[in-house]
């Protein structure tokens, strides 16, 4: 095969084989599976409720496999992996459509339902109220969430969820510390 410069070696590859991208306009691969939790986001209606969705039961299974002495800070380590891996992996896929924040972006849902799940006991009373509150915190944006969107990029898309899964965060804890919610 003769190597010229204005012939595509990758024609009839697949782009995750060829290396050159699975995304819009040369998104790579890793950030559009990451950024869209491995096609959830891609689900309709609604990709962010599904995206939270996914998270609250996928916590749940791994939850049970651990002790429950380590639940707590594994729940904070997940939950800051996914907001350092989500940032620039949300950056690539906005810059990729071409968008502030594309809908079928859905990692930002996945580090703050994370978050509103810390400590939280194994119920589906608790996960269940941790879902709605997120979901609701992430939707009507209270100050500063609202502001946090204004952020360049990946950090303004995953932020503003951080702040509302803080937000839900507050709110489930109080509830269950007033007996409100077992």
């Amino acid at each position: 095969m003769i190597d010229r410069p204005d012939h595509d070696h990758s024609a009839g590859v697949p782009p995750a084989v060829s290396g050159v991208s699975s995304g819009s306009r040369g998104t790579p691969a890793w950030a559009t599976l990451v950024a869209t939790f491995f096609g959830i986001g891609r689900l309709k209606p609604g990709p962010g409720t599904w995206g939270s969705a996914a998270t609250v039961l996928l916590w749940a299974a791994l939850a049970h496999f651990l002790a429950p002495s380590m639940r707590t800070s594994f729940a904070i380590a997940l939950a800051v992996l996914v907001v350092l891996i989500g940032i620039p992996a949300a950056t690539q896929v906005a810059r990729g459509a071409g968008k502030k924040d594309p809908q079928f972006v859905v990692i930002d849902e996945v580090a703050g339902q994370l978050i509103a799940l810390i400590a939280v006991p194994l119920a589906w009373k608790s996960f269940l109220a941790g879902f709605i509150l997120f979901r609701a915190f992430d939707i009507v944006k209270p100050p500063p969430v609202r502001q946090l969107e204004a952020i360049p990029e990946g950090a303004g898309i995953v932020l503003d969820d951080v702040a509302a899964g803080l937000y839900a965060l507050v709110i489930v804890h109080l509830l269950l510390h007033f007996v409100l919610l077992r």
